[in-house]
């Protein structure tokens, strides 16, 4: 048996991972610079910190922030939302380690929150009696910090020595320190790391695999650790063992752990683009062994032996032929035969309306999240004794998201999760035996009437033909006339895919108030798996501005609302989408929410984390590129004769993801322009642009208040 561990898929690390403080570009001097600025008079809003800037942001928010609150919905839309996001009755979410229930929670008492854990069996209580680990309330009183909690990685399978992450004020830069959870205190002399964009996982008691800022030439173009290391319990930093070193244009360079009961695996990760990356497989000696899939499969991890993947795009072994998007197995022994390829199986396959969302696994079972027609079911894997493999549906109810919720992979217990427009979260636990069904563990109370409401899924025909669904919520016999206040949320990018979700406050603020909401499932995502994301890939992005729009278009062919009563919302790269609409369609809406955006396209890899997303967006360096870019970039496209509805800006001046400035110079072009604006820029709040349950109150109650003032006035 293999004395090694594994690294859990990389596909999302690096809209996770950390970048440095102040990451706005620094301004260059001398003539360049000048010409630059005839080009871009907003540059100065790049230096997030500067006075100048800052200045800007505080009149921006108190102008805007002034409006909203005099709004005379305002008491009742923010007492709403309060009692919803601070509610002491919602689910706490479980994470199922080593024969405890842990949870990470806050409240009205507890806004930056509790960390703790119960037994299963005192979990399932309706109040159970949690053991606190840590209250980081009371650690940023007693250091005087403004912590923020980033999660924990803990060594499998007691799952009591910790590696705590804590960010300042919400950034993605975090500090690591050990914990002791049995003891519940810090480990004296443990690891610890200064704030970086730290990769950090256990090999084993005594050791770390470790990516952070080494100093100088450490970090890719994209803020990301170049280098990663092994690190001994005792030694310094500095004498730490090299296992792998990337490129600069790399994204990032990392190791992590996966621990099985037949045994643990470790990989080591060069992640060359957002969609292509490297694995090798760490031997005894720390030699690296390469793991054959294709360098654009999604790696998903170890399974009894088997090494398991996504595939995205056709992969051709000899005479056979494995699609996109299927799950394919591979026995681990293999990656020492002359031909590797050779030893690749199917797992499970999905067809044109299906697509897997998630993998994992317990101590004997294998689990899948699928999508089939946008709607979520849970597939229990089996190995047969001949060595193929067997899918079975877990029950589950329909026309919503059913997800896996927690495992652990010494064990075979299960938490799983359901949940719908209309209908509030379940938690089940489901314990695989002969005829076993989930049993319902937690419930969520409803927070609206959704007696006089319906749910529907509907179809729209994008420019070049294409079909796109979306979901619509309303009152049932909505009177089709045009004039529902209407809301369209959309992403479309990184194949993240937009699924069914209970509604929570927008039911309560928005549904209850006669308003419709509207789920786009557009190119770019991964609804339809990874040629439903190709589609809308680096020159092909306008397809998913396109099928946005036409998912507009049809609300508004079907007089399920007028341009007038139609309102987007989106944030990231949704941010992005409501951008480009607007500035294209501009006719087509009343009201627009963009937050955390993407808006300047041939700068964002000059920004924050921007140049991770080159294998997403491409590269506005390449001229040929910059051009396609140029055409929707938002920013670039801003003019004074547009008649813009009134955009309003939510984002976080400790957002390093991203970085506050697109939506700064967004708002500062437009109103150069002469265009009417609203914007908030949290001081504090990270992507998220909300640190805390208090600011998440504000930053929705002010948004509600925007959307009612433009749509249902």
């Amino acid at each position: 048996m293999l004395n090694l561990v594994f690294l859990l898929a990389f596909s999302v690390a690096p809209a996770r991972a950390a970048v440095p403080s102040g990451s706005g570009e620094r301004l260059p001097s001398g003539d360049g610079a000048s010409r630059r600025a005839e080009e871009d008079p907003f540059l100065w809003l790049e230096e997030l910190h500067s006075p100048r800037a800052m200045e800007w942001v505080k009149a921006h928010n108190d102008r805007s922030v002034g409006l909203l609150t005099k709004d005379p919905r305002y008491g009742r839309i923010e007492g709403d939302v309060r009692r919803i996001v601070t509610a002491k009755d919602r689910i706490p979410m479980p994470r199922l380690a080593g024969g405890w229930v842990y949870n990470f929670w806050q409240d009205a008492e507890h806004v930056r929150g509790l960390w703790r854990r119960a037994r299963p069996e005192e979990y399932a209580k309706p109040e159970p009696k949690w053991q606190v680990i840590l209250d980081v309330d009371r650690l940023n009183k007693e250091e005087g910090q403004d912590w923020v909690w980033h999660g924990a990685g803990c060594l499998p399978p007691a799952y009591e020595d910790c590696l705590v992450h804590l960010s300042h004020g919400g950034k993605d830069a975090a500090v690591v320190r050990e914990f002791d959870v049995a003891r519940a205190t810090w480990v004296a002399g443990g690891f610890a790391l200064p704030e970086a964009k730290t990769s950090v996982a256990w090999l084993d008691a005594g050791r770390v695999f470790v990516g952070t800022d080494f100093g100088p030439g450490s970090l890719t173009e994209s803020g990301y650790p170049r280098v990663v290391k092994l690190w001994t319990r005792g030694e310094p930093l500095s004498a730490a063992r090299t296992l792998l070193e990337g490129q600069a244009k790399d994204v990032s360079v990392q190791a992590a752990a996966q621990f099985r009961p037949e045994g643990a695996v470790a990989f080591v990760t060069r992640q060359k683009t957002f969609w292509t990356a490297e694995h090798w497989t760490l031997q005894p000696d720390l030699s690296l062994k390469p793991v054959p899939f294709p360098d654009d499969a999604d790696l998903q991890g170890v399974f009894q032996g088997q090494l398991l993947a996504i595939l995205r795009s056709e992969w051709k072994v000899g005479k056979a032929s494995y699609q996109p998007g299927a799950l394919v197995s591979m026995p681990l022994t293999a990656i020492w035969e002359p031909r590797p390829e050779l030893w690749v199986s199917y797992v499970w396959v999905p067809d044109s309306r299906s697509s897997i969302v998630g993998v994992s696994t317990s101590k004997d079972y294998l689990y899948l999240d699928v999508l089939q027609d946008v709607q979520g079911r849970v597939l229990q894997v089996f190995r047969s004794p001949e060595g193929g493999w067997g899918a079975t549906a877990v029950p589950l109810p329909g026309f919503g998201m059913a997800s896996v919720r927690s495992l652990d992979e010494f064990e075979d217990r299960v938490y799983l999760g359901f949940e719908s427009f209309l209908v509030p979260t379940t938690l089940s636990l489901y314990t695989p035996e002969p005829g076993g069904v989930p049993q319902t563990v937690k419930s969520l109370p409803a927070r609206f009437k959704s007696q006089g409401l319906a749910a529907e899924q509907s179809e729209a025909v994008s420019k070049d033909g294409t079909k796109v669904p979306y979901f619509l919520v309303h009152k049932a016999g909505l009177k089709l006339d045009g004039s529902a206040p209407t809301v369209l949320y959309g992403y479309g990018g990184f194949e993240i895919p937009m699924t069914p979700g209970y509604l929570n406050d927008m039911g309560k603020v928005w549904l209850e108030a006669g308003g419709a909401y509207v789920l786009a499932n557009i190119r770019g995502g991964g609804e339809f798996g990874p040629k439903w994301h190709e589609a809308a890939l680096k020159e092909n992005r306008q397809r998913a501005f396109d099928d946005f729009i036409a998912v507009a278009e049809d609300l508004v062919r079907r007089k399920v609302a007028s341009p007038r009563r139609l309102g987007i919302m989106g944030g990231s790269n949704g941010g992005l989408l409501v951008g480009a609409a607007f500035i294209q369609r501009p006719e087509l809406f009343h009201a627009v929410v963009c937050q955390v955006p993407l808006l300047d396209m041939l700068r964002y890899t000059k920004i924050a984390a921007g140049p991770s997303w080159v294998g997403e967006y491409g590269d506005p360096a390449d001229p040929k590129m910059a051009e396609i870019i140029r055409r929707y970039s938002p920013y670039q496209n801003v003019k004074p004769d547009g008649h813009y509805p009134e955009v309003f800006f939510l984002t976080s001046t400790k957002d390093d993801r991203v970085g506050p400035v697109h939506a700064r110079k967004m708002a500062a072009r437009l109103e150069a322009a002469g265009h009417k604006t609203l914007y908030w820029e949290n001081i504090e709040g990270g992507h998220g642009a909300a640190a805390d349950l208090e600011e998440r109150v504000k930053m929705k109650s002010l948004q509600y208040a925007y959307l009612l003032r433009r749509l249902a006035d």
